[in-house]
């Protein structure tokens, strides 16, 4: 039997980074109609609890907690995190200061954010680690959103976006211009929301062997995949290509046209070969 293989890297994530927080830029987001924007796309219902990512000065989070009925909000500033304490005093808000990446978080039904820009992906995928939420929404890099939507055999098409759109939707909701941030940033912005798929298509053991699949096969993403899997797995260049016919792909596809269910089926049948 194969299985698919582990990647080797750094990275805190295996998918391939928004306030743009106030410790990484001082660059807020201030303009209540996109504020409300972004909560009314979470569809907040009364009795939800909203995990917040980033909430600064708490713009965002004064439109959460007026929807719902409790929100806890990570900040990794220390004195905006004591800042924020004394204002929400006596609202169903609870401010935790530390690292979104490490501290524990609730259990959420919803999960909202203006994320710091470079820690994007992980927060993407702790976000997306069952149990899973009932939506996303997320303030991120313009670019990182266009990845995020990104079709199969399209120019952006990468490791992140198979890897998120295995297990949600996504939709881009809508662009936010810089000069909505005091003082503005270098980047473009715009809002995702990713609707994570009820009941869930794969079970924990078939996801885990398909993000692998799906790290490395763009860590190699300029050779055909026929390629990657003969080099990785010692398969047997007929037996890739047999493979490859299976999912209903083209033996000499790269990993760019390969939609998310097809890694997948890839992934199930290169465990039981």
């Amino acid at each position: 039997m194969r299985s698919p293989p582990k990647s080797k890297t750094t990275a805190p994530c295996s998918w391939c980074a928004a306030s743009v927080g106030a410790r990484l830029g001082q660059h807020y987001l201030f303009d209540p109609s996109i504020l409300g924007r972004i909560a009314d796309a979470a569809g907040i219902e009364s009795g939800d609890t909203v995990l917040e990512i980033g909430p600064g000065r708490g713009s965002l989070t004064a439109q959460l907690s007026s929807r719902a009925r409790r929100v806890v909000a990570i900040e990794a500033d220390g004195r905006l995190a004591e800042a924020l304490r004394r204002s929400v005093a006596g609202s169903p808000v609870e401010i935790v200061h530390g690292d979104a990446l490490r501290v524990p978080w609730p259990v959420a039904h919803r999960i909202c954010g203006n994320i710091p820009y470079q820690i994007t992906s992980p927060l993407i995928e702790r976000s997306l680690t069952p149990p899973r939420p009932r939506c996303v929404v997320f303030l991120v890099q313009r670019e990182v959103a266009e990845r995020l939507a990104a079709p199969p055999g399209s120019r952006t098409y990468g490791s992140l976006s198979a890897g998120v759109q295995l297990v949600a939707r996504v939709e881009r909701l809508f662009a936010v211009p810089r000069g909505a941030f005091r003082p503005p940033p270098r980047v473009d912005s715009a809002v995702v929301r990713l609707t994570p798929y009820d009941p869930p298509p794969l079970d924990t053991i078939e996801e885990t062997a398909t993000r692998a699949l799906i790290r490395v096969a763009f860590q190699h993403r300029r050779q055909q995949l026929r390629r990657t899997l003969s080099e990785r797995l010692d398969l047997p260049r007929a037996a890739a290509e047999a493979l490859l016919v299976a999912v209903g792909a083209d033996v000499n596809a790269r990993p760019e046209v390969l939609s998310p269910s097809q890694f997948h089926a890839l992934a199930r049948g290169l465990t039981s070969s």
